[in-house]
């Protein structure tokens, strides 16, 4: 177990708009869930506003430290759309028209008032990329190294992502359980460790809450191997209960 290779990614979000609170981010959620399927753990998640000095700087440090890295918006028609131009020079490539992009779009706006200038913005690539398949808007994501470059609207990068499955090389994906107990996590933080220490290979989450006047917690366990995850849930519900706890088997 502790010798399998770990597959990770990184994913950095771009928008002033999120970092204003003006919108409420929604792709971090269903990229990690995806990935997770995939056999690729999310460690990282930087939110950058629109300034190509600051995604130069997350680009760079995250491709270099992760298997792949995720970027999501700033690739629209708009003057402020700038992820392309600044992934471009953080791998030191200049931008071009992607020909195939190009006509996905000239098509899809055909009977939508045409291409214009704006609309030719969405087929810029970094040059050396591929497309990622975009069917719900027409204007593709972008592939290129251990990078890809998708659209900040959550069912755009749904689709995307969805074109990507079984694409990316990966481990055995993660699977997790749920139990919860009405007890503050501080009276049972021994019981936890204990039983992440026991077994080798296992995270355990512990997810606090104060709901009907009372405190308790949800205690998500985690592996790539459903055995391990089944034999901790068996042991962690037997010491809670040993300690006088009644343990919820789905979380409460």
């Amino acid at each position: 177990m502790n010798s399998e290779r770990i597959w990770t990614a990184a994913l950095v979000v771009i928008g002033d708009e999120i970092l204003s609170g003006r919108t409420q981010d929604k792709n971090v959620a269903q990229i990690a869930q995806w990935l997770n399927v995939q056999g690729i753990r999310l460690v990282e998640v930087r939110v950058v506003p629109d300034r190509q000095e600051a995604i130069v700087e997350a680009v760079n440090i995250l491709r270099a430290r992760n298997d792949y890295l995720f970027t999501t918006g700033g690739i629209g028609p708009t003057h402020d759309d700038i992820t392309v131009d600044a992934i471009a020079t953080a791998l030191g490539v200049g931008v071009v028209h992607h020909p195939k992009a190009v006509a996905v779009l000239e098509r899809y706006y055909g009977s939508r008032g045409g291409i214009t200038d704006a609309r030719l913005r969405m087929a810029r690539v970094p040059e050396g990329a591929s497309l990622i398949e975009n069917r719900m808007s027409g204007a593709p994501g972008i592939h290129i190294g251990n990078i890809f470059i998708m659209a900040g609207v959550p069912n755009i990068t749904a689709g995307m992502l969805d074109s990507l499955t079984g694409t990316l090389e990966g481990g055995r994906p993660v699977v997790s359980r749920q139990i919860g107990c009405w007890v503050a996590e501080s009276e049972i933080a021994d019981v936890l460790s204990q039983a992440e220490r026991t077994h080798a290979g296992v995270a355990i989450g512990s997810y606090p809450f104060f709901r009907e006047g009372r405190t308790g917690a949800n205690f998500v366990v985690r592996s790539s191997d459903p055995a391990a995850v089944d034999a901790c849930v068996t042991d962690l519900t037997a010491a809670l209960e040993a300690a006088g706890h009644t343990v919820f088997p789905d979380g409460i």
